[in-house]
């Protein structure tokens, strides 16, 4: 009983804080990303559903890129779990399970517990495909990037400031961190689940190209 009064008080948080947001992580990425947070530990029957659920609803909340800072939301997200009735131990799994989810440009090489790898699975699913491609375009173009430039270069190594804050344009997005994603994930299930994405992805930047250089 507890369990489902704390989801549904997390529901309402999460909704709260991001049910305006225009970047792509808006409440209907979270509930994308619970659904198949889920799904995938139901398929691979591993790890705790409440700590998967509740991971997956406040993944976004200490985002750095959301927050004025990130010290501002993990903040945010330790008031919060502190405000509801939940042990010791489930807040901390929770705050160590969403701080091992962000890509943040390819740096975070955290050892996952199967409760982590299947809600960054699940997060990293929803940033590729069909609505992938439309996310990174909503958030591109909040931050101001270009759609395209061919004169700012992929990056292939870079740092997490570098990967936030240096300049670049959403179709390198797609190279410096989309397109990576489909080997970067850790579950059969999720795997599976990523191929036709993938190759929608592949398709899509072939019909853009075409289409950028004016070729019928």
């Amino acid at each position: 009983m507890m369990k489902e009064k704390n989801i549904h008080l997390t529901e309402k948080f999460v909704r709260d804080t991001l049910g305006e947001d225009s970047t792509g992580h808006d409440w209907h990425h979270i509930e994308r990303v619970r659904k198949n947070a889920l799904y995938i530990a139901k398929k691979e029957q591993a790890g705790d559903p409440f700590l998967i659920e509740m991971a997956a609803l406040l993944h976004d909340i200490p985002d750095a890129k959301l927050n004025t800072s990130r010290e501002a939301g993990e903040r945010k997200l330790s008031d919060f779990l502190q405000e509801i009735e939940i042990a010791e131990e489930a807040s901390s799994s929770i705050k160590t399970i969403i701080d091992s989810v962000s890509f943040k440009g390819g740096n975070n090489k955290k050892v996952l517990s199967v409760e982590a790898k299947i809600v960054q699975d699940a997060d990293r699913l929803d940033a590729i495909g069909a609505v992938g491609i439309a996310r990174a375009f909503a958030y591109g173009g909040k931050k101001g990037q270009p759609i395209h430039d061919p004169g700012l270069e992929i990056r292939k190594v870079m740092t997490e400031d570098e990967y936030r804050n240096d300049k670049s344009s959403s179709i390198n997005h797609f190279y410096e961190k989309l397109l990576k994603l489909r080997d970067l994930l850790n579950t059969d299930t999720a795997r599976e689940m990523a191929e036709e994405r993938h190759q929608i992805m592949e398709k899509y930047l072939h019909q853009f190209f075409i289409e950028w250089n004016g070729q019928a």
